[in-house]
């Protein structure tokens, strides 16, 4: 990460002087607890415990560095010791046994330390400081996905404290090869971001792409892992997203175990999964939890409801404006006779439509949950009715705006709805335009700024394009367990096997090999 921050000053040895110089850099704000004490035979010794209220756990600092027992051990060490210059090192066994204790010789440590919820020691005579690991801040506890529910599954997600998440993949990979980097960005903010990945799966060179990206970051601050994924992503300008996002640990775990690499970021629940493809954008964890052959038939409703959110409504504009000869002609008569009072073409029918839908699902996502949900009902039933009662649009019309809406909903990836309801709108002006021919063109254009786009160096097709058909296991069809016995080849090159077999074995030959 770039820091154009100056050189940082380093501690004094003067006690007060470096309380003094605390408290002017940091304004005297009056959630920096300061503590001055003095320990050692005569009260030889003076020391000064820093931490931010709030952030810091005060029961923790109580019991194991102010209390009065551990002063007194303060007294007893110093007794036995003849040379001054162990001091440092007799504090950090008795009064900082708190698991992680580091020393610090800059103001910029420090002050980086204490706002970060751990305690700082400075002593009398010293030009280095102790900062222990005192966090203790209050969460959010482990609670059901809000974004990514399941009905067979994990019900747990992510939180917003970095090291939660980080124990809860460690939870479900219990691998020393499950390496963690965690680095700071944002030169105000100073916001923890952690990559995991786990060696020996995964490709060297996404690992130091990923590193690459993110100390080019150079950025006040950081608040939600939406900053590091605009800025790292490979397209600035296409609709399509490039990098995906979980609130799920399993989804998480499963990303990692075919060679990708999961960028965390405290503060928020979403954590980027790195390199992304587009078939990620229509797989759910609860995809393995079922059968093959159900997860199979799911997926084929979600990518029919792709085609349908992405161009149902200017297949209606095309068929209803340039080519009639393609219905039947009782439904012909049908439609012509819904349309007789509308004042307005199909074009301009499907549009006050889409964007009042727009609208109204904003509206319902913006307020509060239980008004928001009365709000996207009524709104839908009331103005719907109303708009077909009053002239203004078909009741056909209606119908295809409504299942076009329900179709969006069905893509798991949310980034991806937002991407084709935008698409939608393009094609429907085509199709206006142009009729079915504009459509079509729209969907070659479509494909193939697809297959120009890279995550991370992978194709973003893949396994379509390029065509790779040992990765088709799991893609539109997701085959058992047993078959999918090699990771994605373009992701994974170094360790592609997933295990040993590649079928069940079946229950007389296990007791076969039983007799034997």
């Amino acid at each position: 990460m770039k820091n154009n921050d100056t050189k940082a000053e380093p501690i004094k040895e003067e006690l007060k002087e470096n309380i003094q110089k605390i408290k002017q850099d940091l304004g005297g704000s009056d959630d920096i607890i300061i503590r001055e004490i003095t320990f050692g035979k005569d009260d030889s010794a003076h020391a000064a415990i820093i931490y931010t209220d709030g952030l810091a756990d005060k029961k923790l600092i109580t019991d194991f560095i102010l209390d009065s027992q551990t002063q007194k051990s303060y007294a007893e060490e110093l007794d036995r010791e003849a040379d001054r210059d162990n001091l440092l090192e007799a504090l950090k066994a008795l009064a900082l046994n708190l698991g992680d204790n580091k020393e610090i010789a800059d103001f910029r440590s420090l002050y980086n330390a204490i706002l970060s919820g751990e305690t700082v020691l400075l002593l009398e005579g010293y030009s280095v400081g102790i900062a222990a690991s005192t966090r203790g801040w209050k969460d959010r506890s482990v609670s059901e996905p809000v974004a990514q529910s399941v009905v067979r599954g994990p019900q747990e997600g992510f939180t917003e404290t970095l090291r939660t998440n980080t124990s809860m993949i460690r939870r479900k990979i219990k691998d020393p090869n499950l390496w963690l980097e965690t680095m700071q960005i944002g030169k105000v903010t100073k916001t923890d971001v952690a990559i995991m990945y786990i060696k020996g799966i995964v490709s060297d060179k996404v690992v130091e792409e990923v590193r690459a990206r993110l100390d080019r970051i150079d950025i006040d601050g950081v608040l939600e892992s939406g900053y590091i994924e605009e800025l790292i992503q490979d397209e600035a300008f296409s609709p399509f997203p490039t990098i995906n996002n979980t609130e799920r640990p399993d989804n998480v775990a499963a990303e990692l175990l075919e060679g990708r690499v999961a960028i965390l970021v405290d503060g928020t629940p979403f954590v980027l999964i790195v390199p992304t493809l587009f078939i990620s954008f229509f797989q759910t964890a609860e995809d393995y939890y079922q059968r093959a052959d159900i997860s199979t038939l799911l997926r084929f409703i979600r990518f029919i409801s792709l085609f349908i959110a992405m161009v149902g409504p200017a297949l209606y504009i095309a068929i209803t404006t340039f080519h009639q000869e393609l219905l039947p002609t009782q439904l012909l008569i049908s439609l012509a006779a819904q349309r007789e009072g509308v004042p307005f073409p199909a074009f301009i029918e499907a549009l006050m439509m889409e964007v009042t839908f727009e609208v109204l699902r904003e509206a319902g996502i913006r307020m509060p949950r239980p008004i928001g949900q009365a709000v996207s009902i009524v709104g839908t039933l009331v103005i719907g009715q109303a708009a077909v009662e009053a002239g203004i649009v078909s009741a056909s019309m209606v119908i295809v705006v409504s299942i076009t809406a329900i179709s969006s909903f069905v893509i798991t990836g949310y980034s991806m709805a937002i991407s084709v309801r935008m698409i939608r709108f393009v094609i429907m002006g085509l199709a206006a335009a142009f009729g079915i021919f504009g459509i079509v063109v729209a969907l070659i254009a479509l494909v193939m700024h697809l297959c120009s786009l890279r995550s991370f160096g992978v194709p973003y097709m893949s396994p379509f394009a390029p065509f790779v058909p040992a990765d088709h296991k799991d893609t539109i069809f997701r085959l058992p367990h047993w078959a999918m016995s090699t990771r994605p080849r373009l992701i994974n090159q170094r360790n592609v096997n997933r295990e040993q077999t590649s079928k069940p074995t079946k229950p007389a030959d296990r007791n076969n090999q039983g007799r034997r």
